[in-house]
């Protein structure tokens, strides 16, 4: 059986930013995955909560909440494409009114 292929991360990130993706996509889970589990099993030890939590949130976070804020994050335009493209607005603006 052959191993199945992983697609390759994006790079071009900064490591902030993949910090920053990856916090935004363990947060709520884990809060709440917390809640969810004080509400289900309040009896249980702290420490076996952590691992239930864990055992659900881990997998959850690496193989889909954070490939897909990878993903929306490729399709959002970056700061440069953003000022190039307005750049690209003004000058044709200009262009068209004769100033150029």
């Amino acid at each position: 059986m052959k191993p199945a292929r992983q697609k390759p991360v994006p790079t071009g990130l900064s490591v902030h930013t993949r910090a920053v993706l990856t916090w935004i996509a363990i947060f709520p889970m884990v809060a709440l995955g917390m809640s969810i589990l004080a509400w289900l099993a309040p009896p249980w030890h702290p420490i076996l909560r952590s691992l239930v939590l864990t055992l659900v949130v881990v997998p959850l976070t690496v193989y889909f909440t954070v490939p897909g804020l990878l993903k929306l994050h490729a399709k959002l335009p970056t700061r440069a494409a953003r000022r190039e493209s307005s750049n690209a607005e003004v000058e044709e603006e200009l262009e068209t009114q004769g100033i150029g």
